[in-house]
């Protein structure tokens, strides 16, 4: 199982992308042209007020209930590409010999303990419980895991160059 580890989460992580795509779909309107991102990056109650009442005016789809079942599906995204990010940047690490790339690993499982908070903070936006404070927290989260996020990928896609060019490639996977 272990050398089926980063296969799984990465196809885990492709497979919720797409049901994530498909399931916040319709939370992507003329005032949230990024979906669940907007809400993710509403820092304010206005902001917050003004994507709700865009998604309540939609009237062939329950957009805040299919806001609240993407942010649970959320959840389980968070679980592959979070540990997926781990595991491949803490294989890169070991192969390359980079202490920076085991800190960036433990920062790709950061990313997804901020995932969990942002997704609080957006199930209680999204369930009338909308403060500054929930939704300025829930933009802290959701800038910082994204922040650490694209870092591990960055580091992902540097390492496996790096890798390729040292003739290393299929020790990632074993």
């Amino acid at each position: 199982m272990k050398k089926l580890t980063i296969p799984v989460l990465f196809i885990g992580t492709l497979v919720m992308i797409t049901v994530m795509a498909k399931t916040g779909a319709s939370l992507k309107t003329s005032t949230t042209p990024k979906g669940i991102l907007n809400l993710e990056f509403a820092y304010d109650t206005v902001k917050t007020n003004t994507i709700l009442n865009a998604w309540a005016a939609t009237p062939a789809v329950n957009n805040i209930e299919a806001a609240k079942n993407n942010t649970y599906y959320d959840f389980l995204f968070l679980s592959f590409y979070a540990l997926f990010l781990f595991f491949i940047c803490k294989k890169i690490a070991q192969l390359n010999h980079s202490k920076i790339g085991l800190l960036i690993a433990n920062g790709a499982l950061a990313a997804g303990v901020l995932d969990i908070a942002e997704n609080l903070g957006m199930l209680a936006t999204l369930s009338n419980h909308s403060s500054n404070t929930i939704a300025l927290f829930t933009t802290f989260f959701a800038a910082v895991k994204w922040v650490l996020a694209i870092i591990a990928v960055l580091y992902v896609l540097v390492g496996v160059v790096s890798l390729i060019m040292q003739k290393k490639l299929n020790q990632l996977m074993a």
